[in-house]
């Protein structure tokens, strides 16, 4: 008695009352296959359990995805062992009472046998069988199927969706709170889909059930009423039966309407709509279909001997909504051109050009075709401009300043399904995006081929297939990163956005930066700009680092190296060679996060040699016959480090580092430079490969 005391109090404390409603609803339902229930109280479980199940099947039907209705498989369970124990209970009442009349259980119970079946025992028998069979053969067997089969794809497609995850959060797209939360979802969609293979047992069992507790009941019921109660046999059977039949019905009805519920759960596609808002776009939305369905029944209805009335009146029906349909659509785009070509009179005449007319450059910009339009249309529920807020979130973490805003806008010159990405009016990407479809990336270990159009993820060129939606969970089971439309032209952007950093830091971004930071450090914005040095000044030697794919997080240390240095030179140059050095842990760090050992490309000190000298006789180039064997050499030194998995950095005096990283950025932009100067002094170094000599 203790321990059931603590374990209340427990559930008390942790959920209120709601934490004991699951305990109290399974010690009564326990209690009542034990303690004698009377006739009134049966009426009102029996009533119980019909709202419980009309309940279910109407939250299972206004579910958008089954997750939302996770605890379905719970509830199964409750379900049937809340008819059980009122079969057992309703069992004995007959039983013990059932000699009385046919009222004797309840008056539930004898409505269900009289008025369902109109009294005839024999009709009622058959009614009984046929809703056993429906539920056990047809509907729990098929829902079980279903849950075995999404059981089954869901846990294949789980590696596939982890990738997808992962991939949204290295683009900026969501962040580390929201991956958590969608691999939680991944793998409680798997234990979902289980529970449904295991609740469904109990469903099958339970109609099972049904059949055998109703033969012992007329069999028990005869016997009883013939031997102890002095009944004639006819009187005996038909009291008993009439009972039992009634008993059966009342608990076969909502498990059949349960199970209903259950298969609704796992055979829908998941979609931003609920079942009847599906039926509705899906099914009767099209006056086409309508109008067809509609000629077929009205033939149908002339052919003689048919009954005429019931067809022509559907087929009318459906008709009159056809043209309703029809004329709702033409109003609609009537409205739509109205708006679009808005007839000009003297009232709104234009007016005069005027400056507000100079219309400014945008600085980034996207473009759509018109079937993009969905995708950045906030009432069409496009989540594009979500997604680009998160990228400049991302971008702001990562670099350190906030970039201009994207403007969006569509541009019927494109075709209906592409996109282009400007940067000051200049195109700097462009590719396609289906809204419909969903692009699978082959990463490169796929194990299959997939049917689609084939096709090149615009961000980095890997191999792609555009797929149908159906064919989703298919190729995240092959091993494919599967991302929608919106995705791809989010990734697009923030990989574009990354890559040109540098000339999106203007004047006015390091205007702001100082700002911000004078907030903080007023005394060191206050000596440097524009005491020191100008703005744009400061702006140079920050795009310098930029281009180059450092980020400018660390501005305390970038403005503090400038105002040591500034009053002995005012090159951009130099004085970005020397914040580089200032910044040498965190630069070394990017590349090599946690190695104590960085392994490096290194260079020939003759090579070294030849650079050298050239830079000190005054020239800013290579020489051609140098430069195609340097350009050679760091491209073999460049591969041989990939294939053994190292990054590609290559390890050089401070003298010639900017020649050669400025050389080396256009033919290969993977390989990044950095001077001895900036390797801090508690890291070691190995050189794995070599530019102009052998390691």
């Amino acid at each position: 008695m203790d321990n059931l005391l603590q374990t209340l109090k427990d559930a008390l404390l942790r959920g209120g009352m709601r934490g004991l409603v699951g305990p109290i609803l399974v010690v009564m339902i326990l209690a009542m296959m034990v303690l004698p229930l009377p006739p009134f109280l049966l009426d009102i479980l029996f009533t119980f359990n019909i709202a419980l199940a009309i309940m279910v099947l109407l939250v299972a039907m206004n579910t958008t995805r089954p997750l939302d209705f996770a605890v379905f498989p719970s509830v199964l369970l409750i379900s049937t062992l809340l008819r059980l124990s009122l079969n057992v209970a309703s069992t004995r009442v007959v039983l013990l009472e059932g000699h009385t009349g046919p009222d004797a259980a309840g008056k539930v119970i004898e409505s269900f046998g009289h008025f369902l079946v109109g009294g005839n025992y024999a009709v009622g028998i058959v009614v009984f069988i046929i809703l056993v069979i429906i539920n056990f053969v047809v509907i729990t067997k098929g829902a079980g199927r279903i849950a075995e089969v999404g059981a089954r794809f869901t846990l294949d497609a789980m590696p596939g969706k982890q990738m997808a995850i992962d991939a949204d959060l290295n683009a900026g797209l969501i962040g580390e709170d929201v991956a958590r939360k969608r691999r939680a979802e991944i793998a409680q969609e798997a234990d979902f889909y289980g529970a449904m293979d295991g609740a469904s047992k109990f469903v099958r069992g339970d109609a099972v059930a049904g059949i055998i507790i109703m033969l012992i009941s007329i069999i028990g019921g005869l016997a009883v009423g013939v031997l102890q109660h002095d009944l004639d046999f006819a009187t005996a059977a038909k009291n008993y039966t009439l009972l039992t039949i009634g008993d059966g019905l009342v608990a076969q009805i909502p498990a059949l309407v349960i199970s209903t519920a259950a298969g609704m759960v796992v055979s829908r596609v998941a979609s931003d709509d609920n079942i009847g808002q599906q039926l509705v776009k899906q099914l009767i939305n099209s006056p086409q279909l309508l109008i067809l369905t509609a000629a077929i029944i009205g033939m149908m209805g002339l052919i003689p001997g048919m009954p005429h009335f019931p067809f022509l009146l559907l087929a009318g029906g459906l008709g009159w909504f056809a043209w309703y349909l029809l004329q709702r659509a033409k109003l609609d785009e009537a409205k739509v051109a109205e708006a679009e070509h808005p007839v000009l009179t003297p009232s709104n005449e234009a007016p005069e050009a005027s400056w507000e007319d100079v219309a400014q450059v945008d600085v980034l910009g996207l473009e759509v075709g018109y079937r993009l339009i969905a995708l950045v249309d906030k009432a069409q529920d496009g989540d594009l401009l979500r997604r680009i807020k998160g990228i400049r979130k991302k971008f702001t973490q990562d670099m350190g300043f906030l970039p201009p805003a994207v403007h969006i806008r569509d541009n019927l010159d494109l075709r209906p399904n592409a996109y282009r990405i400007t940067l000051k009016g200049a195109e700097i990407g462009s590719g396609e995006a289906f809204p419909n479809l969903f692009l699978a990336i082959n990463p490169g270990n796929v194990s299959g081929i997939l049917p689609g159009t084939p096709t090149k993820d615009p961000a980095f060129g890997l191999p792609a297939i555009w797929v149908e939606a159906n064919v989703r969970d298919q190729a995240q089971a092959m091993g494919y990163t599967v991302v929608d439309a919106s995705t791809v032209v989010a990734t697009h952007m923030s990989h574009l956005i990354n890559v040109h950093a540098a000339e999106l830091l203007g004047r006015q971004e390091v205007q702001q930066l100082l700002d911000h930071l004078g907030k903080f450090a007023p005394k060191l914005t206050e000596d440097l700009v524009p005491k020191l040095l100008s703005l744009a000044t400061v702006q140079k030697v920050m795009q310098n680092l930029l281009d180059e794919g450092m980020h400018i997080r660390d501005m305390r240390t970038i403005l503090e190296t400038l105002a040591e240095h500034a009053p002995h030179t005012q090159d951009t140059n130099v004085l970005t060679a020397l914040v580089r050095v200032s910044l040498g842990p965190a630069i070394v760090q990017q590349f090599y996060p946690a190695a104590q050992e960085l392994q490096v490309i290194g260079m020939d000190k003759e090579l070294e040699y030849v650079l050298g000298q050239a830079l000190q006789a005054g020239g800013s180039a290579i020489e051609p016959s140098l430069a195609n064997t340097l350009l050679r050499e760091a491209r073999n030194a460049t591969q041989s480090q990939e294939q053994m998995g190292l990054p590609t950095v290559l390890l050089v005096p401070g003298g010639i580092r900017d020649l050669l990283a400025r050389f080396l950025k256009r033919a290969l932009p993977q390989l990044k430079v950095i001077s001895h100067e900036e390797v801090p002094g508690f890291k070691t170094v190995r050189v794995t490969s070599m530019v102009g000599g052998r390691v």
